[in-house]
This record gives C-alpha cells, structure tokens and sequence, in this order.
C-alpha cells in the first residue's frame, strides 16, 4: 500500500515540474521579444545614379618656382605655415646680380656725365649756327653725337631695369594667402628655371576633380547638383558640376569634371579621396531598382544581409548583393524585392530566429 502512495506521490511531482517548465518557457520566449521598425521597399523613382571616384583640391593652389638660376641662401617658411600675399618665403644668392648691378650703375653715370657734356656742345653750337657762325656739317656732327649720348644712357637704363628685374626673381614671395603644403628644396641646394621650389594652397575654396567614362559623361550636365562622399568620414557634402572637359585626349579615355563644393564644417583636406554621385534621369519606365538606408545593413565579415521577417514575426537574416552607395541609401542588385518587409531599427541588438514585437 505504501508502494502504491509513493508511485502517486512520484507521478503528481513530475506533472507539477512539467506545467512549471512549460509556463518558464512561455514566460523566456516573451522575454525575449525585441522591438523593432519595419520598412517595407517601395517603387523607386526614375532616378538613378553615376558614381565616380575623385580627390580634392584647392581651387587656388601653384607649385612656385624661380626664372633665375643660383643657390638657396634661406627658406623663411616651413609646411604648414600660413602666409599673406608678397610674404618672403625663399631668397635665393644675388652676389652675382648685385655686383653686375653696380656696375651698370656706374655705367649709367659714366653716360649721363656723357650726355650733359654732349648736351652743353650741341646748345653751344646751335646757338652759333644761328647767327651763322658755325657750319652745316659741324651742327650736324654735334647732333649726331648729342643723339648717340643720348641712345646709350637708355640702353644703360633698360640693362638695369632689366637686371633689377632678375634681383627680384631672387626673393621668391607669395603669389596669394594660403598655407604652406610641400618644399621641394633645402638651403644650399641650386635652383633652377622651371623647378618647382614650394606649393602653396589656398584652403578657403576647394573642388572635386573626377574623372568620367565616355559611356557616361553625356548624361552630365553643367550646374548639376551632386553628392560627394567623403571616404575617411563618411559624410556626404553638397557640390554642384562646374566644369566638363571635352577632350580625353591626355587622361585616358576618361572626362574631368571639377565640382565645386558647398560650404560645409567638415574638416576637409586637399588630396582626400571622395566618391561622386551624379543623379540622372533612368529611360526605363519600370524601373525596378531597390534601395534600402544603409544603416539597415547587417555585416559579417566581406558579407551583408538585411533581417527580414517570417508570417509569425521571426527575425530571418538574408544575404544581399550589394551595389552602389548613394548618399545615406544603398542599392540592392539581389536578394529583396518591392513589397518585401525588413527591420530598419531594432531597441536592441537582433540575431537569426527572435521573436519580433513591431513597433507601430
């Protein structure tokens, strides 16, 4: 008889444990609910993008160099300095210009004594060849002379001016305010025409310079509004098309386009590199592109997906092709279609399988 209690006793404590698990597994499963925001992809519109990659310049930016050749007595600027316009950045030795220059000083007053003594002559002749005290040939020879005096002190001055010219090659100042960017030369080093010494840049303007395939550069248009992505930031600044190249003769095959960029308080910098997005009106009257806000995407490794989600509410992660990224959104090539629902947003961090609560 007790035998048969304990076996009761045994069976009733087992279904008591078997309600409980099941009402614990009930109680886990609505625990771990995530709410979450679901978008649904809609039809596009007909425009589509271009994208091109570029770098950024300075509008006003020059490599400076000299047209007189001697060696480098002092640079008074360093990269990264900021300079005025007409500020001293390098001089360059002018012994020899100088010393030449002293000597076509005294040339210059060596001819005027010349020409003031020729001067005093020829009045003192002119004045007798009126009262016909002097002869034709002799007013003729004292003009002669008077007019060679003459001639050679302004070939004396043009040789100054000329020398004083290539003095001041020899002090290398800035063509406009900007920032020092690169030095090409050290003190002592001899420099030369044609070789760039210094780069100055301006950083209150600056361009984007990309370059376009034939397949694509008609579908541009001057004063066109663009995007342009900054690729270490990933910020997008506003740009408008300001200059179209019609030759690819020199850059390969491609088109440079020069887009000028809006004011922005990005730290920018000449040199970075950027990606460019043309928008342009797509022919196609279905156009069946997709894209989804790229902040959607869910990345593992090299591969991105999207949750989507089951008829009971279940996160299922899939895997996209992805293409193009334009702006904040980025276009699928495969993998979702119109009609078809993902998350957008979750409160917390979602994974393959929870149970989703939409937030309305």
């Amino acid at each position: 008889m007790k035998h048969i209690i304990h076996i009761i006793l045994l069976s009733l404590m087992i279904t008591i444990v078997s309600c409980g698990s099941k009402e614990t597994s009930k109680k886990q499963e609505e625990a771990v609910r995530i709410t979450a925001t679901i978008a649904t992809v809609g039809k596009q519109s007909n425009t589509d993008f271009i994208s091109s990659t570029g770098k950024i310049a300075a509008v006003n930016s020059a490599s400076i160099s000299t047209r007189t050749m001697g060696f480098v007595n002092s640079i008074s600027v360093k990269v990264g300095d900021k300079v005025r316009k007409g500020q001293l950045l390098l001089q360059l030795n002018s012994s020899d210009i100088t010393a030449k220059n002293a000597q076509i000083t005294a040339n210059i007053l060596e001819a005027t004594a010349a020409l003031s003594n020729t001067e005093k002559n020829y009045n003192r002749y002119a004045s007798l060849f009126k009262s016909n005290s002097a002869s034709q040939k002799e007013m003729d020879d004292i003009t002669l002379q008077y007019n060679i005096s003459k001639a050679r002190l302004s070939a004396v001055k043009s040789k100054q001016s000329e020398v004083n010219s290539m003095l001041a090659y020899t002090k290398i100042k800035a063509p406009f305010s900007g920032i020092i960017t690169n030095t090409y030369i050290k003190n002592g080093e001899l420099a030369s025409p044609g070789r760039p010494l210094i780069h100055l840049e301006n950083p209150d303007n600056y361009e984007v310079n990309t370059m376009v395939s034939e397949s694509n550069i008609g579908k541009i248009t001057k004063n066109m509004k663009v995007d342009v992505l900054l690729k270490s930031t990933h910020k997008i600044i506003s740009g408008l098309v300001r200059e179209i190249s019609t030759s690819s003769s020199d850059t390969g095959g491609q088109y440079l386009v020069k887009i000028q960029l809006d004011a922005t308080e990005e730290n920018i910098l000449s040199g970075m590199y950027v990606s460019v997005q043309f928008p342009i009106i797509s022919n196609s009257e279905n156009n069946n592109t997709v894209y989804i806000p790229t902040s959607a995407l869910v990345r593992k490794g090299e591969l991105q997906g999207v949750y989507t989600l089951s008829k009971d509410n279940i996160a299922l992660l899939r895997w996209l092709r992805i293409g193009s990224t334009y702006g904040e959104n980025t276009q699928i090539l495969s993998g979702l279609s119109i009609g078809e629902s993902y998350v957008l947003s979750s409160e917390f961090p979602i994974y393959n399988g929870v149970q989703l609560l939409i937030k309305q």
